[in-house]
């Protein structure tokens, strides 16, 4: 019962920003660790950024100082504000969630895709 619904891709020139949505139900939101992952064509998923219920915050490298990952936990939903976008940042972005108490649950968004044009 579990899902995921991602919003806000599209296709945006380089420099530009976008804003993504994941809001989730079918689970105690606060329960579970907020992700967004991203692949790129011909490249391996990767982390992007991850959330934990209190507000901790996570980033990699690559998107450090240009993404911002926040969570409302009153409306289950987690956002990725990205701004300063680059062409390799295009790929397919996916919502994760991931139980604190539960190792085995985890679950998935469909994905949605981002476009950075030069």
């Amino acid at each position: 019962q579990v899902q995921l619904v991602e919003s806000g891709g599209g296709l945006v020139q380089a420099g530009g920003s976008l804003r993504l949505s994941c809001a989730a139900s079918g689970l105690r939101f606060s329960r579970y660790t907020l992700a967004w992952y991203r692949q790129a064509p011909g490249k391996q998923r990767e982390l992007v950024a991850a959330a934990g219920s209190s507000g901790s915050a996570k980033y990699a490298d690559a998107v450090k100082g240009r993404f911002t990952v926040s969570r409302d936990n009153a409306k289950n939903t987690v956002y990725l504000q990205m701004n300063s976008l680059k062409p390799e940042d295009t790929a397919v972005y996916y919502c994760n969630a991931k139980s604190y108490y539960y190792t085995d649950d985890d679950y998935w968004g469909q994905g949605t895709q981002v476009t950075v044009s030069s």
